[in-house]
């Protein structure tokens, strides 16, 4: 019975955040009407075998490939929407972008990009960049996910495997402050190269920025309306 309840837990997916209020503001009035909105954020859980169609042919040459290199490259594996999403150590990652684009078994000839997400609950995990690859030649989609926490934000680049990542890394970089390691020029791409601190994190401050248009000036969040 423990064996089953172990199991069952394991299948239940992991709340990495939860947030009341449009924006889950708490140190000034909320401005947006929507101040008793709750809601909670949940990472998929571990998937069970079968995976379902091709998922677990590639699932296991990737994990085949990482044997032969002497190396455990699979974290989780995840089934959400037939979508099929690896969790990959970030020390690895560059090896399993490899596999993914050289197997000719694979063969997934694109990365579209890598999107960021900030979860601060997610002690040790708090940072989650997300990598889509797309196969033209067996029309397949995948995605890997690779974590990093706050307190050592640094993962390899992929750019020297998959070049068109450039720009989508120094994206991340700038906006969620992941610092891609091997990167060819990990610059800002959207503020200033002065600026301080990364604005889609989730613990960035609201407000407190003057705003000037046409003479007016903005007043902080403190000073304005409250709708509850």
């Amino acid at each position: 019975m423990s064996d089953e309840l172990s199991r069952i837990d394991q299948a239940r997916p992991s709340v990495v955040a939860k947030r009341k209020g449009m924006w889950g503001v708490t140190d000034t009035g909320d401005t947006t009407g929507f101040g008793d909105l709750e809601e909670v954020f949940v990472v998929a859980p571990p998937a069970s075998r079968p995976y379902g169609g091709w998922f677990d042919e590639v699932v296991d040459i990737i994990i085949e490939l990482g044997q032969a290199d002497g190396l455990d490259v699979v974290e989780k594996v995840s089934v959400e929407n037939d979508q099929l999403v690896i969790f990959v150590p970030r020390e690895h990652l560059v090896d399993v972008a490899r596999y993914l684009r050289d197997d000719q078994d694979l063969r997934f000839e694109l990365c579209l990009g890598v999107s960021a997400v900030h979860y601060p609950h997610d002690k040790g995990r708090e940072l989650h960049a997300y990598f889509p690859f797309f196969s033209i030649t067996h029309n397949r989609m995948i995605a890997l996910e690779v974590t990093c926490p706050e307190d050592d934000p640094h993962m390899p680049s992929i750019c020297s495997v998959y070049p068109g990542d450039d720009w989508s890394e120094r994206e991340a970089f700038d906006l969620m402050g992941i610092i891609f390691d091997g990167h060819p020029g990990l610059t800002r791409s959207a503020m200033p190269d002065d600026w301080v601190g990364h604005p889609q994190r989730k613990d960035y401050p609201l407000g407190g920025v003057p705003v000037e248009f046409k003479g007016a000036v903005i007043p902080p969040p403190d000073a304005r309306r409250e709708y509850n």
